[in-house]
């Protein structure tokens, strides 16, 4: 008979050896060029990381925007906007396409510069010189005149609250000539120049009207205009409350420790009619709201907003598990809970960085398929596998929060895949989310995460794994190939993939064939 022992070490020799060092110094593959700059598009914030600063991130992108091809560039801004909802990084593809492809800026700019924010943005960092340019261009300023001339008026009401550049900076930079009067005397008025009052556009009015009752002690009511534009107006807590009545599902679930620090969950029947909103079905499906701006919320609660309020926020949670999709098979799921994972998920920033660390996010995938899916293997790891007993029933937080509850630790990718071994688990389905930062379990050739997934392999023969990174990294643990899929960010649409690649629905290339696939 022959050696088992022999022909079981002599199996791993044939796996690709690691091609590069990962940021924490371990072993690990290097993506593509496409498969790097959609990874930095769809997790990376330009702030800073555990591993790297914003400056490496920036410097990384606009180098990988040198090598591929300018229709991908158009492709992944269209992507990580409309599916990943991402908003520093479509912008500055959008600027480095301006060099680099401007023949594809008419049809990706509408899809990603879908409001003033964004406007804002891809102005901001043209004229930063960040892309090779300071001026805005012949095109790029073209563009920006027909959103300027397209905007109805609660986008432009919208746009004008922010500076650096404001909307008012925007507008004097690209001239636009309005065919509308309504639109002349509101970029007048924005402006500071001379105006007709009586061709302002109808919110506009009304603010002005409401400004000039309060100046007079008269009551007015509140106009429905972003509440950025009311705060300086010294409002009462009555004010506040018609504030958070007129707000949209987001807006009101955006500014909760507002409302509470003005006074308005003191009101009687305001917490109840704030909590109905939020765990309101229809609202929450009409928000297109998914897990993790949930999570966000959760975890920014302040203490004095009020029991059911809180409650709420957790059933609307539960609701929005509606839009992820089921998965074929038993799914193992592994949140990485290390040192690195309980940085800010989007980045360190002075003074603004997220209450949200890679780990609540890590664990709120876990918890999500979890709930969804009561039969999933919940396999928390650091430099090994921890012990943590999970009640499919509790909801989503509850899971979570034990999860991102442990303690950090180094991290070993390939301690989840070796458990799961060592047990002779069975799946269809095995997810990492982590960073991807594994340096613990170092050794020569192949990683040992892969080394690890060919022996899962061995005994589940169609089983398929989905690494899923937290970070701006672009570098795995396994190598893409057709039963190994790498994934970057944390949106909705990661579950929409996952759930397509274990039904085998994706073409080759996975990720980035999703991508790629993208119209423009």
């Amino acid at each position: 008979m022959a050696n088992t022992n022999l022909f079981q070490g002599l199996r791993g020799r044939f796996l690709p050896p690691a091609d590069t060092i990962n940021e924490a110094g371990g072993p690990a593959y290097a993506l593509g060029r496409e498969h790097s700059l959609a990874q930095y598009a769809a997790t990376g914030c330009l702030n800073g990381t555990f591993y790297a600063s914003a400056e490496v991130q920036l410097d990384a992108v606009l180098a990988l925007c040198e090598d591929v091809d300018p229709a991908f560039i158009a492709r992944t801004a269209v992507y990580c906007r409309e599916r990943g909802y991402m908003k520093d990084m479509p912008a500055l593809l959008v600027a480095a396409l301006t060099l680099r492809g401007p023949e594809h800026l008419p049809a990706v700019f509408g899809r990603v510069v879908d409001n003033g924010k964004m406007l804002r943005n891809v102005v901001q960092i043209l004229r930063s010189g960040a892309v090779g340019r300071k001026s805005l261009g012949t095109r790029p300023k073209r563009l920006v005149q027909q959103w300027l001339n397209g905007a109805g008026e609660r986008a432009l009401l919208a746009a004008s609250v922010g500076t650096r550049p404001s909307l008012a900076d925007v507008v004097k930079m690209v001239h636009p000539k309005p065919a509308e009067a309504w639109r002349a005397a509101f970029f007048a008025w924005l402006i500071g120049k001379p105006y007709d009052p009586a061709a302002l556009p109808p919110i506009t009015q009304a603010y002005e009207a409401y400004k000039q009752a309060r100046a007079e002690g008269r009551q007015a009511p509140v106009p429905e205009v972003p509440f950025q534009m009311l705060a300086s107006l010294d409002l009462d807590a009555q004010a506040w409350a018609e504030v958070a009545r007129q707000g949209g599902w987001q807006m009101v679930r955006m500014n909760l420790n507002t409302f509470a620090r003005h006074g308005v969950f003191a009101l009687p029947g305001m917490a109840e009619d704030i909590a109905a909103k939020l765990r309101d079905p229809a609202a929450i499906a009409r928000a297109r709201v998914f897990p993790y701006q949930l999570l966000a919320a959760c975890q920014a609660a302040g203490d004095e907003l009020p029991a059911v309020v809180r409650d709420a926020l957790q059933d609307a949670l539960e609701l929005a598990l509606a839009n992820v999709p089921q998965v074929e098979g038993r799914m193992v799921v592994c949140p990485d809970v290390s040192g690195s994972m309980h940085s800010p998920v989007t980045g360190y920033r002075a003074g603004a960085s997220s209450a949200v660390r890679c780990v609540d996010a890590a664990a709120l995938v876990a918890a999500t398929f979890l709930r969804k899916q009561p039969d999933t293997v919940v396999v928390p790891f650091k430099e090994d596998v921890v012990t943590l007993k999970l009640n499919p029933r509790d909801t989503v937080m509850t899971n979570a929060q034990k999860m991102a509850a442990i303690g950090a630790g180094g991290t070993d990718c390939s301690a989840p895949l070796a458990w799961l071994n060592h047990r002779r688990v069975s799946a269809e389905l095995v997810m990492l989310v982590s960073d991807n930062q594994s340096w613990m379990d170092a050794r020569h050739g192949a990683t040992q995460t892969l080394r690890e997934w060919e022996r899962f392999k061995s005994r589940n023969p169609k089983a398929r794994l989905v690494c899923l990174d937290m970070q701006p990294y672009a570098r795995s643990q396994a190598p893409e190939r057709d039963d190994i899929l790498n994934i970057g960010g944390f949106s909705d649409s990661v579950f929409q993939v996952v759930a397509a690649f274990a039904a085998g629905q994706l073409q080759a290339g996975h990720w980035v064939g999703e991508i790629s696939a993208v119209t423009l």
